[in-house]
Formats: C-alpha cells, structure tokens, sequence
C-alpha cells in the first residue's frame, strides 16, 4: 500500500459484508492501527466508493462521492463522557465500548480520535482542567495574593467527590504506563501553572516581588502540591487546601526572594 492508506471495500447490500466491515474496524481499533485511514463502502449500483476521509476513483475512474467527514463538534461529549465513566468504574474497569455507549457515538469514531483508551483519558482529564482556569479571563485584583485566591472557583462536595475519584483513575492509568508521567504533568499541572505564571510576572510589573523571581519554579508550587494531594494521598482539593499552601508555602518562598534581591526590605504586600 504505496498510499500508506486501507480501503475495506464492502457490498453494502450484504449484511454479512456490513458485519465483516464493522468487527474489522472494531478489530484494527483494538490492535492500536490508526483509524484515521481511508474505510471505503462500495454501492455496485453507482459503481463508486464512499469514503470516510478522502476520495479515490471508482471503477469507472471517476472521482467518488465523499462521505460525511468527522464531526469535531463530538469531541466535547466524548470527553465527558469518558470522565464519567471513568468516575464511575475506574480506569481498570473503562472500556471504549462503555464510553461509545455513554456519549451515543460509535466506537471506531472515538479510535479515530483516540487510538488508545491512555490517550482519551488524558484529553478529557486535560479538557477538565483547561475548563478550570481560562486564561483569556483570569481575575486582576490588583495583589498577587488577591489574584491567586480569586481563581480559585467554588464548588460542591459533589463535584469534589467526582474529581477525585477522576484523579484516582488517573493514577491507577499512571501505574499502568508510567511512560505517560510528563503528559499526566501537562494535563494536570500546568493549565494552572500558566495562570499562576501570569499573576506573578503582573506581579513584577508591580514590583511585589523582584524580576529575579524563580517564576517557572514558583509558579509549579500549588499546582504540583495539588496533584500531589489527589494523586498520591488520594485526598480532595478544596479552597482551604489551595489557600494553605498560598499562604505557607508560595508566598514566603516569594518573600524570601524579596529579601535576597533587597536586604533589609521586605514587600508587606505579599
């Protein structure tokens, strides 16, 4: 296959072949090939290919119809509910076929997207995280301590209880394929990082803390010390947690900063 593309060709009048056709592409999913590739059904009627994803000639040589192209507007429901299930049953117990069958789509269009179930897990716990802190619209309170307490949204004891349990099977995935370390950081650490990483360079421009600030680093602090208390001590990460450590533990290493690149002065503002 010069093309590097696969074309399962299937009477569409034969229910058998119909049958053939869909445990193949369930089968292909299942062994980790990429879906992405052409799956053609042939019409003999109209003596052309209906392609998912890109035309070829039929046997008349004419260029084929194509067929519906992938619709992006799922992914979000996909997303969730892979969380849900993921909620519910671990990662251990989540299948493809439980999320197929949660968000109504069909199993070979989620492998198209997501090759492996590692990999659809990392989006929807990537997606939830992003929905958590939007950096077009982060707060400006005017203080780096009114800006870091100010994203901190509210929410339920429900909520709480299903993100952790979200989390738990993050980490039961991370024993499974601890490769995957640096992308669970990525999901899980630095959509907050980024928004901390913004409060501290206002910050500078302020002059709350020196522009020799260790901001990269500083800015890991609550984010990392969050996922470490829901990943590792499989415990909940409420207002009360997040505001113990900006005060404990953030601020004064801030301070302490403030101190090296000014003896004698310490920023009271902090």
């Amino acid at each position: 296959m010069t093309t590097q593309r696969a074309a399962l060709i299937v009477n569409t009048r034969s229910r058998t072949g119909e049958r053939a056709f869909f445990r193949a592409l369930d089968l292909l999913g299942s062994l980790g090939v990429p879906l992405g590739a052409t799956y053609a059904l042939r019409d003999p009627a109209r003596d052309v290919s209906v392609l998912d994803d890109g035309p070829i000639k039929g046997e008349s040589g004419q260029p084929a119809q194509l067929g519906r192209k992938r619709d992006h507007t799922r992914d979000a429901v996909i997303l969730d509910a892979a969380l849900e299930v993921l909620a519910e049953v671990g990662y251990d117990g989540m299948t493809m076929d439980m999320v197929a069958v949660r968000a109504k789509a069909g199993k070979a269009t989620i492998y198209r997207r997501w090759p492996s179930k590692a990999e659809l897990v990392l989006d929807a716990v990537a997606r939830m995280k992003r929905s958590q802190v939007d950096l077009d619209r982060l707060p400006d309170t005017g203080t780096l301590r009114g800006d870091l307490v100010a994203v901190i949204k509210p929410q339920s004891i429900e909520e709480a209880e299903r993100k952790l349990k979200v989390m738990a099977g993050l980490a039961s995935m991370l024993s499974h394929h601890r490769g995957l370390a640096e992308a669970v950081n990525a999901a899980v650490v630095e959509p907050w990082a980024d928004a901390h990483r913004v409060f501290m360079h206002r910050a500078v421009e302020r002059g709350e803390i020196p522009a020799s600030a260790d901001i990269e680093t500083l800015s890991h602090v609550v984010p990392s010390m969050a996922a470490y208390h829901t990943l590792i001590q499989r415990k909940p990460v409420d207002r009360g947690f997040l505001v113990s450590q900006i005060d404990g533990l953030l601020l004064p290493a801030l301070r302490g900063a403030s101190v090296e690149a000014a003896p004698g002065r310490t920023n009271r503002s902090l």
